[in-house]
């Protein structure tokens, strides 16, 4: 890792730099682990360096590597920490859990209550059913809606990213060549080894296009079971909808008795405590939730109408699972729902991500560099394009400068703040970010420090997209 810290902030953390003991253990990793690793989206984490950051321990709003290292960490695992690390109520909720047992496989008590706040909590969520994963509960959804309308195939939006399983992964980074035309996208599939019959079920509309979705949507209405989105497209840098769009695509979906699911594994109880679903002010036939939800436990969940989930409760639409609503997992997210829902805890989270959003800007602005923030105080995205205007779909994504992207990332990563590698993904703030203390104001002085010098750094640079 390149050493270009000022003093005083390396003495703030205490960074090494030196990073051997993370090249070691990839080394070990490649023998055993397919490429070395376990998801794809870690196959390049740490920009400059040919391996993976090996992270040790993470306290509150910090991050260690394996060679000690210190990151103030704003990848969160992708939103899931939206506490902090280790954090103590949500610590002593699973210690608790644990000395009375991990796993049943039958009915438990805490799935109930996880279940009651979680109605409590979000507009729309009638009925809900608990899984492992966000690509599980996609999996979940989509089944209910095929099962209650009879009908086969899905519309999803280019670029919107809805897990890895078949099922959905189709368009997510399709590349502009094979993308076709913008107002009537191709389906193309994510990966080889997608059969060609699910590619085909799957029908691609373009992102804040009304025009072009009212056509595609009329084209296909007799087959189409649900709309499927990501109300902020996390995948997407952080695309917000439109003014008015989900109203109307909620008008569209009611007209030809379709049904609009919102994919909330991002959104869902960071953006608000009903997740994008009350911030909006919109709300969906079905929802789908994950990461924050667990608060770094493995827990995901889909929800919706009541009528729209009894299929799902008669069992004529079928879904278990062995971990399913597991008490450890169900503990972990009970805690966690019913601290973000004490008063004043997201409002702090999205303080904390709008002083860094505002210093992005000016310093942007200061030092003559193109770009565009967007998303929210509790996630977003800075784009560097070259006029500076907000992404309104997939394929202005495209045109990004990347390599701008990269250096403001490595940048920052060598002054201790630690933000996701890909620019197509989102900054995250946690609670233990925005603490009203000494230690919350640490955070945000030495970030908005470490933001300043990375786009002077930037700005130096002279790269063209």
């Amino acid at each position: 890792m390149k050493v270009s810290a000022p003093a005083e902030l390396n003495e703030q953390l205490g960074l090494t730099h030196s990073t051997d003991a993370s090249r070691n253990w990839f080394a070990r990793a490649s023998a055993v682990l397919a490429g070395g690793i376990s998801s794809s989206a870690r196959s390049n984490t740490t920009g400059d360096l040919p391996y993976p950051l090996y992270i040790a321990r993470g306290d509150g709003s910090h991050i260690w590597d394996a060679d000690g290292n210190e990151f103030i960490d704003y990848l969160l695992s992708y939103g899931s920490v939206i506490l902090g690390h280790r954090d103590p109520g949500l610590t002593a909720a699973v210690t608790s859990q644990l000395a009375a047992g991990t796993m049943f496989g039958t009915c438990n008590t805490v799935e109930v209550e996880l279940a009651e706040q979680i109605t409590h909590m979000v507009p729309g969520a009638e009925l809900v059913r608990f899984s492992n994963s966000g690509s599980e509960a996609i999996c979940g959804a989509i089944r209910a809606a095929r099962g209650f309308t009879g009908r086969s195939k899905i519309l999803k939006f280019e670029g919107h990213y809805h897990g890895w399983v078949d099922v959905l992964a189709i368009s997510n980074r399709p590349a502009e060549a094979d993308a076709g035309p913008l107002d009537h996208p191709r389906s193309q599939p994510h990966s080889r080894g997608i059969p060609e019959g699910i590619v085909h079920d799957v029908i691609i509309a373009p992102w804040n296009h009304r025009p072009e979705v009212g056509r595609i949507l009329q084209e296909h209405r007799a087959d189409l079971a649900a709309v499927i989105l990501e109300p902020v497209v996390a995948n997407n840098a952080c695309t917000m909808p439109e003014a008015g769009f989900l109203e109307w695509l909620r008008q569209e979906c009611d007209r030809n008795g379709i049904l609009l699911i919102y994919d909330e594994i991002v959104t869902g109880f960071r953006m608000a405590r009903g997740g994008a679903a009350e911030y909006f002010g919109v709300t969906p036939d079905l929802l789908i939730w994950s990461k924050a939800l667990g608060g770094g436990f493995p827990i995901s969940a889909f929800a919706g109408r009541r009528d729209v989930m009894l299929p799902v409760a008669a069992n004529t639409v079928k879904h278990g699972g062995t971990y399913n609503g597991n008490p450890l997992c169900a503990a972990a997210a009970l805690a966690t729902l019913r601290y973000i829902n004490t008063p004043g805890v997201l409002e702090a989270i999205h303080r904390h991500g709008e002083a860094i959003i505002d210093t992005i800007r000016r310093s942007a602005s200061h030092y003559g560099v193109p770009c565009c923030v967007q998303g929210t105080g509790a996630m977003f995205q800075v784009v560097f394009n070259a006029d500076g205007r907000p992404l309104r779909h997939y394929r202005d994504l495209l045109k990004a400068d990347a390599r701008r992207y990269a250096i403001f990332r490595q940048a920052l990563l060598e002054r201790g703040v630690h933000i996701n590698n890909s620019g197509s993904a989102c900054w995250f703030v946690s609670a233990a970010h925005g603490r009203d203390d000494a230690a919350g104001a640490a955070d945000l002085h030495h970030t908005c420090a470490a933001v300043e010098q990375a786009m002077k750094i930037c700005a130096d640079s002279q790269v063209v997209g």
